[in-house]
């Protein structure tokens, strides 16, 4: 059912569809009107939960750890400095391995405050055992919220998910998008069953003192169910598009790269403007593609490796900063690809919500065939006087 809609109320919409039994969140700018759309469907009963108000982003989060240890399906949204927040949560959640799913609005790190849009807030948590899954648009937005669902549930994964999609961008953009029936949702998102669940007829304890003989086997089970996640959410991608016909099915998507001598990584909705500048590029004999990641956590290093195998040079889009040192993309793809003879520059892009246009894009590529790359791309030097 096609409908033209804001992009925070078809996020909105799809997750009421995933039927959470309990959702706790905290208003914060870009995020806002995803968890008030929520709290009309549940005051006007159209979705069965409990809509916790709390008094802060830890509390909010807290709420879901508690409700998903109880054997409830749960679900927030937040966003930067809200997000830093939740840290502590963050990890907690990974650790008691509950399934939460959370949608980041991705918004810039303060200080100073921005309220405008780049990817250093969940970054900045890709080492808590969240999976990660950006959204270029708005219909892969609310479609990745199913998938993160059945991923996150599954028993051999059992991990919580973040579905990051660029604040304003998209969260605040009237797109048309494809939205699931009530009967298509259910029959794609089956009930929660949780693997264990807080029981007093069969007690059990989450998250409790580890001495150290034994808390390096935690962290080994959650980075081998990160590992396994990589196979599994591809399943869960082909199933939906064998029922939806919109295939989510790669952890990265390839776009005009099978001949192309310069490759473009980047993740999110910078990805259609590089697609048109591609297209342009193409037409004046450039052989440019883009290589998009769809998954950020697992990494795809293997799926990486085979798409950019046949380019000589890549040009990492970093929508994010690791100050001292590099973009994280920039960063995972040099690992990805070492011992080979492609050449990988960073271009550390659109901080705070700079704009980025097309012809940006050209000037990286013709930065990139130069071999003048790991810069901070578009500085105003007339405001570092």
């Amino acid at each position: 059912m096609l409908e033209i809609m804001e992009g925070s109320h078809a996020v909105a919409k799809s997750v009421g569809l995933c039927r959470p039994g309990v959702i706790a969140a905290y208003p914060i700018t870009p995020q806002t009107h995803i968890v008030e759309a929520l709290a009309d469907m549940v005051a006007d009963c159209s979705i069965d939960a409990e809509y916790i108000t709390v008094e802060s982003e830890f509390s909010a989060l807290s709420a879901c750890l508690g409700a998903s240890a109880a054997g409830s399906r749960v679900y927030s949204a937040t966003t930067s400095q809200g997000l830093a927040l939740m840290f502590e949560v963050c990890f907690n959640c990974a650790g008691m391995r509950f399934p939460v799913v959370m949608s980041i609005v991705n918004r810039a790190m303060g200080a100073p405050l921005s309220i405008w849009n780049d990817q250093q807030d969940s970054i900045s948590l890709r080492d808590s055992g969240w999976l990660q899954l950006y959204a270029e648009d708005n219909q892969e937005a609310a479609d990745l919220h199913y998938i993160a669902y059945r991923v996150a549930e599954d028993h051999r994964v059992l991990l919580p998910a973040f579905v990051c999609f660029d604040g304003f961008i998209l969260s605040h953009t009237y797109e048309p998008v494809d939205m699931l029936t009530r009967k298509q949702a259910e029959s794609y998102l089956p009930p929660f069953k949780p693997y264990h669940r807080l029981d007093a007829a069969d007690p059990i304890s989450f998250g409790l003192f580890a001495a150290p003989d034994y808390y390096m086997e935690f962290r080994y089970a959650i980075d081998q169910a990160m590992k396994q996640a990589r196979s599994i959410i591809p399943e869960a991608g082909t199933e939906f598009s064998e029922m939806f016909g919109r295939d989510y099915s790669g952890l990265t998507e390839a776009y005009r790269i099978d001949d192309a001598d310069c490759a473009i990584v980047a993740m999110g909705s910078i990805c259609g403007t590089v697609k048109d500048a591609i297209d342009e590029m193409r037409n004046a004999g450039k052989k440019v593609g883009l290589l998009k990641l769809r998954a950020f956590r697992p990494f795809p290093e293997k799926e990486v490796q085979k798409a950019l195998a046949g380019v000589s040079t890549v040009a990492v889009l970093d929508k994010n900063i690791s100050l001292g040192s590099k973009g994280a993309v920039a960063l995972e793809i040099r690992d990805a690809l070492y011992g080979s003879q492609i050449t990988v520059l960073d271009y550390i892009i659109a901080l705070g919500g700079r704009d980025v246009r097309k012809k940006d894009i050209a000037t990286v590529v013709a930065s990139a065939e130069a071999g003048v790359g790991d810069l901070f791309y578009g500085l105003r030097e007339e405001v570092l006087k």
